[in-house]
Parts: structure tokens; C-alpha cells; sequence
């Protein structure tokens, strides 16, 4: 079966001017155009629309998912699968975090006990849930679903005394930043150098897989991102900035 750009739109709920553009980008284009120039879709097009839809409910940023759909070893039956374990996986997480937060309704309430560490297991199923909140849909264009799935995978199985290191330097960094902004240091300074190296231990602890260049990228966001900025800049403006040209500069 054949589709015009307005049926397609109305099959599958993506605007015509969506399909417009990626026929412009060239990660969807039509089976052929009529004299006329009406674009076309036949049931190839249709079935790569629906990982395109797949890939970016994942997260994927479209230059990403071009370069998988356009692949020659693209396998849609391994994509499938592979949308279906991911999905699975966000479900359990989700169930799980649902479970842990009644739960502590519940002790809130009277209703029953909650150990230490199922108190601890919440407090990370809330900082990894307001993470996703706030910053889910740029750190996966930035960085891919798989790595900001697997960031959350690393932050719930942090031990208690690994979280507690991890909450303590980040309090240590937003001070020695604050000092540093009003002595007026530079970033090439053995001052700035230290606060650097206090946010490369931060960011291993959290993050899987580190590399230099995902460092630079993280301390990147903080100028390119007004949230980033706002949170290190809260006391003393001129934080983040530093924190970006230390990073830079010593990492």
C-alpha cells in the first residue's frame, strides 16, 4: 500500500512538515514523487518511520538515529528486540521506583517500618527521577539513551558509603568554587586545578565509562545550559564558569 504525505501524517500522528523535513535530511525520504510533486510512501518507508518514532521516544538525537537506520548492518528485527528489552527495562525501573515510593508514604503515615536501606534506595530512586525530570530528554540527544540508562543503572547501585562520598564532594566542589570566584583565581591556578580534580572523582563515581572528552562535555553543559549554570551560580555568579575552564584546563 501507497501513502500521501497527508495520510501518512494522519496514519502515524507525525506532521506533514516533520515528514517534509526529514525528507530534507534525508533520514526519511519517499518511495518516489509524482510529476506533480507529491511525495509518496510505500510500506519500506512506513516500517523505518516506525523506528525513527522508536529511536527518538528512546532519546536518540536524529543525526544518531540516521546513522543506525542507514547502517549496512541495520538489522529492524535486532532493533525491534532491542526497543522491546529497553522498554522492559524502563518498566521495571518505573515499578520499582512506584513500589519504593509508596512505601514511604506508608512509614510517613505510620502504616509500617522502613529500614535504613530502603530509605537510602528511595532517596536515589528520587535523585535519579528528578535527574530524568530535568535533564532526561538533552542527556539523551547529548549522549545516548544506553548512557544515560546506564548512569541511572550506576547511581542505584552506588553503596551507601560511595553515595555518601558522591553527595559530600559535590558539596565540597560548589564551596571551593564560591572561595575561588572571590579570591579571584584562574583557572590555570593550582587552586582551580584541585577543584578539577575533585569533579573528575564526582563525575567517575556517577558516571560509567568515563573518558576526558564526556568530562569536558558535562563541564561544557554547564555554560551551554542555563539550569547547569544557575545551580553552581546560585550563591556566587561566575561558579560554573570556573568550573568549565578549570575542567578544561587541567582534565
Amino acid at each position: 500500500m501507497e501513502y500521501g504525505i497527508k495520510e501518512l501524517a494522519r496514519l502515524t500522528g507525525v506532521s506533514a512538515r516533520t515528514l517534509r523535513y526529514y525528507d530534507e535530511i534525508g533520514i526519511l525520504k519517499p518511495s518516489r514523487v509524482t510529476e506533480a510533486g507529491y511525495r509518496c510512501y510505500a510500506q519500506k518507508e512506513v516500517d523505518l518511520l516506525q523506528q525513527i518514532l522508536f529511536y527518538r521516544e528512546r532519546g536518540f538525537a536524529l543525526k544518531t538515529i540516521q546513522r543506525i537506520l542507514y547502517d549496512k548492518e541495520f538489522d529492524m528485527l535486532k532493533a525491534m528486540e532491542e526497543h522491546l528489552a529497553a522498554l522492559e527495562e524502563q518498566k521495571a525501573a518505573t515499578e520499582a521506583m512506584i513500589t519504593t515510593v509508596k512505601k514511604t508514604i506508608r512509614h510517613m503515615k505510620g502504616e509500617c517500618d522502613m529500614s535504613d536501606q530502603e530509605k537510602f534506595q528511595a532517596l536515589k530512586h528520587k535523585m535519579v527521577s528528578e535527574n530524568e525530570t530535568k535533564y532526561g530528554k538533552e542527556a539523551r540527544e547529548k549522549y545516548g539513551t544506553e548512557q544515560v540508562e546506564a548512569a541511572n543503572r550506576r547511581m542505584m547501585n552506588l553503596t551507601e558509603e560511595q553515595f555518601d562520598r558522591w553527595q559530600k564532594l559535590d558539596t565540597e566542589i560548589l564551596k571551593k568554587l564560591e572561595e575561588g570566584v572571590k579570591a579571584g583565581i584562574k583557572a590555570d591556578s593550582s587552586e582551580a586545578g584541585q577543584i578539577a580534580k575533585l569533579h573528575q572523582e564526582w563525575i567517575k563515581i556517577s558516571v560509567p565509562n568515563y573518558t576526558v572528552q564526556m568530562h569536558k562535555g558535562i563541564a561544557a553543559m554547564y555554560l551551554a545550559d542555563e539550569r547547569f549554570t544557575a545551580y553552581y551560580d546560585r550563591n556566587v555568579k561566575g561558579c560554573a564558569q570556573l568550573l568549565h575552564d578549570a575542567v578544561q584546563t587541567w582534565i
